[in-house]
């Protein structure tokens, strides 16, 4: 299964990589702020102000025949990589689009550029993959189970793709450490529902997750039976919850903290649990706790 066709000289074509500064630069036009909500439009300066270090590159146009998709993909890389002698762990991550850039995303990014360069230490250097989701095909997409109301299913199918043809194109043209304690998932909503699946459903290929603010209600709660039938791995699990994301979301979280430790995950080395405050369903607030879960996903 090829995502693009490779030159002659076998390298990946790989647009010009843009070095970030106020704001990543991707494949987009000018910025149209008259089409900006009014959430976006007050925090725009805000996030123009913000400086990070890093390279973003896109892979464009990889398919996907599992889904029959075409999707660019967004890579960054930590300053230095390209004269450093190492190689690196790797972050998958959903919704792409919500990642490093204002113009592209829902609301303000999540900066994940921002939080890596402020943990500072070559030890939690890492390639990040943005995945970006497919709009409509979302909910579909990140569920693995079907839901009565709202449908889905296709999050085998989904991980398949990633590991059957993102994996091994990230693996085979940047630097990095592909073994499972280097191979790492991060989502949030719908994308911490589908990232704690894949560290259940392919345990010999994520070595550490982050599940932020996850969307455990979906399917009659089906992720729960899902835990209850697989073995304990070893890993690094983090998990949190805003609250203010409302009761129903605060006890699911709860629960699966509970259950996490039932299964053998000790509390503080395998399982980090964070229950934010002032925490809302949101990407400002994911961001923001990304910083803190990066040090013990990649320690």
């Amino acid at each position: 299964m090829r995502s693009a066709e490779a030159p002659p000289d076998g390298c990946l074509p790989v647009r010009n990589s843009a070095r970030i500064s106020s704001v990543p630069c991707l494949r987009l036009g000018l910025l149209d702020l008259r089409r900006m909500s009014q959430r976006r439009s007050a925090l725009w300066p805000r996030v123009r102000t913000r400086r990070a270090r890093g390279t973003l590159q896109t892979i464009p146009q990889v398919a996907s025949a599992e889904l029959g998709a075409v999707r660019d993909l967004v890579v960054w890389v930590p300053p230095g990589y390209s004269r450093a002698d190492r190689r690196y762990s790797v972050i998958y991550m959903h919704d792409g689009q919500n990642l490093f850039d204002p113009r592209t995303s829902y609301a303000e990014p999540w900066r994940v550029d921002l939080a890596l360069t402020r943990v500072g230490k070559p030890l939690h250097e890492a390639i990040v993959v943005g995945i970006p989701n497919m709009g409509v095909e979302r909910i579909n997409e990140y569920s693995p189970f079907v839901d009565a109301k709202v449908g889905g299913g296709k999050g085998d199918r989904y991980l398949d793709w990633i590991l059957g043809t993102v994996k091994p194109l990230i693996d085979a043209n940047f630097k990095t450490r592909p073994d499972r304690d280097h191979t790492g998932m991060v989502g949030s909503s719908m994308g911490g529902l589908i990232t704690l699946y894949a560290y259940l459903r392919d345990p010999s290929v994520f070595g550490f997750i982050g599940v932020l603010s996850p969307s455990l209600w979906f399917a009659g709660r089906s992720i729960f039976s899902t835990l209850a039938s697989t073995p304990h791995v070893p890993g690094r699990i983090y998990l949190d919850i805003g609250a203010r994301e409302g009761k129903v979301a605060l006890d699911d979280a709860r629960r699966m903290r509970d259950m996490l430790i039932e299964r053998g995950y000790a509390l503080g080395r395998e399982l980090k649990w964070v229950e934010d405050p002032t925490g809302r369903h949101n990407e400002v607030d994911w961001g923001r706790r990304l910083g803190d879960a990066l040090p013990f996903l990649l320690k």
